[in-house]
């Protein structure tokens, strides 16, 4: 009986412990906004409203770019398009995002790829107006720009 009331007592100490260090453990970096809304028009698929949504984790983001007013005119298979975002820098140059990352889009679906993967600086300010998508599907490159830009504003990482 002694046994199973110190086992008891040292696993609900034990649990105190690893609650304890998960409330002062510290936060995972985050980017704001974490959503963000541009006019695009592109070369094939028409123009309209896109959603960009980005996540960071330390130095690694990724950016996801949705669009229910771009459209592609034939369906495309999960996986099978190689995307290119570059983004620009406040300070200067840009960032490039890529993957192959997007989910099966029926023939006149809303286009969505990624999350891409990308690098980012602590403080890195980075803006889709500037910048450039290149989407690469059955071998034919489709390029969306920016008309201005990015609202509510540039993404910033921590």
């Amino acid at each position: 009986m002694t046994r199973m009331r110190l086992g008891s007592a040292a696993a609900i100490a034990a649990g105190t412990l690893a609650a304890t260090g998960l409330a002062f453990a510290p936060t995972a970096a985050a980017v704001t906004p974490q959503t963000a809304t541009i006019a695009a028009t592109c070369s094939i698929g028409g123009s309209g409203a896109a959603t960009l949504t980005a996540t960071q984790t330390g130095t690694s983001a990724t950016v996801t770019l949705s669009s229910t007013e771009i459209t592609t005119p034939l369906a495309v298979a999960q996986d099978s398009a190689s995307s290119t975002l570059t983004l620009v820098k406040a300070s200067g140059g840009t960032t490039v995002f890529t993957g192959t990352k997007n989910p099966a889009i029926p023939a006149g679906g809303g286009v969505t790829v990624g999350p891409l993967d990308g690098t980012v600086a602590s403080g890195d300010s980075l803006e889709a107006y500037g910048g450039s998508l290149q989407i690469v599907v059955f071998g034919i490159t489709i390029s969306c720009t920016a008309g201005g830009p990015q609202s509510p504003g540039p993404f910033v990482f921590e």
